[in-house]
């Protein structure tokens, strides 16, 4: 697997500087599973495509977390290799609205009062973790689990 080039003047932009080291960490986190050569072909393009960019900018930031981001639904989608609470994140999000909303909306009808259409939003958020929590338990029993969490 390609390596990030290293950049000498990246330490001057906080953000370029957290966005390079989350992704090479990511990276440095995938080489120790085993992965098909196709896998590693398409990780690579990413990496080449970064590593051609050479002026550190907002558009250089932009890149390397859409970089990040496409590995990371790249090995959930083929491999159902995750990072560190990815289902937990994913899932508080989904049960937020599709749980919370509809709750809420129940409440706020059946007391008459819309004002309670928030109450709705945390019992949602907490269905939502919990079961993002199963799924990131049995990830990592599995051995799906990846030694990086995104942040």
């Amino acid at each position: 697997m390609k390596k990030l080039i290293e950049r000498q003047n990246i330490s001057e932009n906080l953000k370029a500087s957290n966005a390079y080291q989350q992704l090479g960490k990511l990276l440095n986190a995938l080489e120790v599973k085993e992965l098909p050569t196709e896998t590693v072909a398409l990780i690579n393009n990413e990496i080449e495509q970064l590593n051609s960019i050479s002026v550190i900018d907002k558009y250089f930031i932009k890149t390397t977390k859409e970089k990040e981001n496409r590995i990371i639904k790249l090995m959930e989608k083929k491999h159902k290799i995750v990072p560190v609470n990815y289902y937990r994140k994913l899932w508080m999000m989904l049960g937020m609205s599709a749980f919370g909303i509809p709750l809420g909306l129940v409440f706020g009808l059946s007391i008459g009062n819309f004002g309670m259409l928030g109450i709705g939003l945390p019992i949602g958020m907490a269905i939502g973790v919990k079961v993002g929590s199963n799924m990131d338990k049995k990830a990592f029993n599995e051995g799906r689990q990846l030694d990086f969490e995104v942040k």
